[in-house]
């Protein structure tokens, strides 16, 4: 059974300035979702309403989940799924009607059954940070329900991902309010 990565515990670190949100270099981060914002998810205020952030980084989630290998294929051969336990919005700028967005994930730190991870939601050409969105999520066994092991294969793609994401140069932007068990 393949040991999961040193958990990261790396204090909160808040971006104060611009200047702190470019030293967080996105760009070494992959895309796990794009989108062209549509008048359908804007609300009376004239911007995206909080449900479509939600929506948005669910699909992030997939989109990291492919690269771990947990595709729809594998949820069906393994009888698995995830759940997710926890999660932290901060919006920072307005996403409004015609914006693109991006996502970008980083994965924070994992265990034998859980993950956590972050989505960088940037808008425009500039790459705007426009919001960030934390989560714990469980694998689960789908036939008892209840959280299990990640396959071998899964966990190693995980490491892997970890691995990279945690020699990046600079500290992501957790809450602290977030721990994997």
């Amino acid at each position: 059974r393949s040991q999961p990565a040193a958990v990261s515990r790396r204090r909160p670190c808040r971006p104060r300035t611009e200047r702190d949100r470019r030293r967080m270099k996105l760009d070494s981060l992959p895309v796990t979702c794009e989108a062209t914002i549509p008048e359908s998810y804007l609300d009376v205020m004239g911007h995206m309403n909080v449900m479509w952030y939600t929506h948005l980084f669910g699909k992030a989630a997939v989109g990291l989940f492919r690269l771990a290998g947990m595709d729809r294929q594998y949820f069906l051969d393994h009888r698995a799924g995830t759940f997710a336990l926890a999660q932290v919005f901060r919006y920072r700028k307005e996403v409004r009607v015609g914006e693109h967005v991006a996502i970008r994930s980083r994965l924070i730190a994992r265990s034998e059954r859980q993950f956590h991870v972050m989505h960088f939601m940037t808008k425009g050409d500039e790459q705007i940070l426009a919001a960030t969105g934390e989560f714990l999520a469980a694998h689960i066994d789908m036939q008892t329900r209840r959280t299990a092991p990640f396959a071998p294969h899964i966990a190693q793609n995980l490491d892997r991902l970890l691995a990279e994401h945690s020699a990046l140069d600079w500290a992501a932007p957790v809450s602290g309010a977030i721990e994997v068990r």
